[in-house]
This record gives structure tokens, sequence and C-alpha cells, in this order.
């Protein structure tokens, strides 16, 4: 089974995603920051990471960034999901080595395309 990391501050939008995640068949972790982010990946590497940009502490664009330029994380997939929205945003995240960039509310079906794609092996 596949397991996505998800790190997410608001309590609505984890149960939300872990709802759309699990119906897609994946196995979900979550965290509510960088920081425990960084906790969860060190004890289990996961096949993609999901990651607001707007956390409390340091930003999901800094984790992006962070795993995509450490070798033992730089192939997870990183899918980031904001309400920041804006083509300035989008390309910033594409900058920074996300592989996809998801606007909230989050499209059920576009979620699961989107993590299917990039997880396909």
């Amino acid at each position: 089974m596949l397991t996505v990391l998800l790190v997410e501050d608001s309590l609505t939008e984890t149960e939300v995603l872990t709802q759309y995640l699990r119906q897609a068949g994946l196995s979900v972790v979550s965290a509510t920051n960088c920081e425990e982010a960084r906790i969860k990946l060190s004890q289990q590497k996961p096949d993609l990471v999901i990651v607001d940009v707007i956390l409390p502490g340091q930003s999901g664009f800094e984790l992006c960034r962070e795993l995509k330029t450490h070798a033992n994380t730089s192939q997870i997939p990183v899918v980031i999901c904001s309400t920041k929205g804006t083509e300035v945003d989008k390309l910033w995240g594409a900058m920074l080595g996300a592989d996809a960039y998801l606007p909230k509310p989050v499209d059920q079906r576009e979620l699961t395309n989107t993590v299917l794609r990039l997880t396909a092996v």
C-alpha cells in the first residue's frame, strides 16, 4: 500500500484530504507542521508528500525545497496544496521542486489522479 505524508495544520482539511486519499486505497500519515513532518520522515519514507504552504513555523515552500535538495528525500514526489493558488505561487512551487500544485478547496478526483500519476511505478 502506498503511503502519503500529509503536512497540514487545519484539522478539517486533514480529515477531508485523509478521507479522499484513503478512498483511493492509500495509507496516510499526517503532521501539523514541518518539524513534525521531519520526524515522521526520519521514521518512515513515504511514497509522496502533500504539503500546505501556510504552516506554523516554517512554510510548506521551505519544506518542499528542503525535501528536494536532500539526497535521501529528493526522489519523493511533493504536491503543494494551498489556498495560495495564484500563478506566482504555482511558479514558486515549481521553482522549489514541487511535482504538482493543487489549489484549495481540493477536487477529490484531481487529488486522486495527481497522487496516482506521481506514484505510478
